[in-house]
């Protein structure tokens, strides 16, 4: 059925093999997604009607954990920000621009293009704040 493998791999995850010492995620963001993502995978012992009603919370609650708020979030009420309900400015963002916050402040392309959007789209505002 399958090959033999070499003596020198070791089953499971870690170099022992022991599965319940999985390695831990390195990043604050990775070790958020991950506390999320296993709330999915965890037994609820409330009374729920559905099983598809238990995901929909799970899925929600993870999101809310995530800071993405979500679709089913917004529709009830739950997590809302003061100003959130403003509209915002259309600002257009030069993308020489975005490149210039990029490599000056060592940021994400969405994180530049937020910060420029924060400025107004000026660079010298966006590189000074």
């Amino acid at each position: 059925m399958t090959d033999p493998q070499p003596p020198t791999i070791t089953p499971g995850p870690t170099p022992s093999g022991d599965i319940s010492e999985e390695l831990l995620p390195s990043s604050a963001e990775d070790r958020k997604a991950a506390a999320a993502l296993s709330s999915l995978d965890t037994p609820r012992d409330d009374d729920s009607s559905t099983k598809q009603d238990v995901d929909v919370e799970a899925v929600r609650k993870a999101m809310d954990r995530l800071g993405g708020g979500g679709v089913g979030g917004k529709e009830r009420g739950v997590g809302k920000k003061k100003g959130e309900g403003e509209v915002k400015k259309v600002v257009k963002v030069e993308a020489g621009d975005v490149k210039v916050v990029v490599e000056e402040l060592e940021l994400s392309k969405a994180k530049a293009t937020e910060l420029l959007k924060a400025n107004d789209g000026d660079l010298v505002k966006a590189l000074r704040a």
